[in-house]
């Protein structure tokens, strides 16, 4: 990543523009997320707002938030100063996540995300995962997300050091193929024994109030959830979930449709109830990871052991 004088001396300069020409290892990278780590600490809206009204521009040119960028784009960035209400440290969070990696190699780090955690900052969350670690290896610039777990969901997450593997970790997850990503989850309800899959299109929605959701409807995107019943009482049920497409809180969405929320839900079930029962915490856990040989790097498998709260859940399963 090559930086370029602020100023060609013209009136038009302004103080503090950056200028970036883009290098190989982030050819193909949307202009948000380039954005994102470029600018570390400014939230995410600010980022989407300076990109809308033109100031973020791609040789000379204006861009959309998902414009792919190329080898030897010339990037201009405009001066963003984070607001002094804006948190942009977790320092408990620096603190402990270290602590929750359960694999490391030269090319990404899977950690067992803990529930309540965001994966990133951003609309008043103080700095998320991918922040802290970044603040406590600061010298690692290529740190990403390769892939999104709910905030109350906890468990596997992929964390890609090297701009090459993340590209084909992405890749490999839209082919939806031979990575595989499998989730505990408790749910209300005794789950039938013959609900092994459930089938339908998804389509995400934005309230007045700016949350997203996703609903059931017949023109969504289609979407597929695998179900094994592992567990179950009169009143609970433990399953184990594969979603065979990776649509946004389709698990949860999918649950609820078959007339079972996710215990401690709270937009898709009953989490005021559940809290008044001990669930303090959404019942979803991302349990394990499967990675094909990709390239020249091995296979991987990482198993992610549920907290204590999820543990205390299970052993309600049965009494339930």
């Amino acid at each position: 990543m090559k930086s370029l004088p602020a100023s060609s001396g013209k009136a038009s300069d302004i103080p503090g523009v950056k200028h970036r020409e883009i290098e190989a290892e982030f050819a193909g990278q949307r202009v948000d997320n380039y954005l994102l780590r470029e600018l570390k600490g400014v939230p995410k809206s600010r980022i989407y707002r300076i990109v809308r009204k033109g100031e973020v521009r791609v040789n000379g040119k204006r861009v959309k938030p998902d414009t792919r960028l190329q080898t030897g784009d010339l990037l201009r960035i405009p001066p963003v100063r984070i607001s002094e209400g804006t948190p942009s440290r977790n320092t408990y969070l620096e603190n402990s996540i270290d602590k929750t990696i359960l694999y490391e190699s030269k090319v990404m780090l899977i950690i067992n995300k803990p529930a309540g955690v965001a994966v990133h900052g951003g609309s008043g969350i103080s700095a998320g995962v991918i922040e802290a670690l970044r603040q406590v290896r600061p010298d690692e610039p290529h740190l990403e997300l390769v892939h999104r777990l709910d905030r109350g969901t906890s468990g596997c997450l992929m964390i890609a050091r090297k701009r090459s593997y993340l590209k084909l970790l992405q890749s490999e997850l839209h082919r939806k193929a031979q990575l595989k990503k499998y989730y505990l989850v408790v749910t209300h309800g005794h789950w039938p024994a013959r609900q092994h899959y459930v089938n339908a299109p998804l389509q995400k929605n934005l309230l007045a109030s700016g949350e997203r959701i996703s609903r059931v409807q017949e023109d969504g995107k289609a979407s597929i959830t695998q179900f094994e019943v592992l567990d179950r009482g009169a009143q609970l049920s433990l399953l184990r979930a594969f979603p065979v497409t990776g649509r946004t809180h389709q698990i949860r969405v999918h649950c609820r449709y078959v007339g079972h929320p996710v215990v401690g839900d709270e937009k898709y079930g009953f989490a005021e109830e559940d809290r008044k029962q001990g669930a303090q915490r959404l019942m979803l856990h991302a349990s394990r990871l499967e990675i094909p040989a990709l390239g020249d790097y091995p296979a991987v498998s990482v198993d992610a052991p549920p907290d204590d709260q999820f543990l205390s859940m299970l052993g309600k399963v049965k009494t339930l």
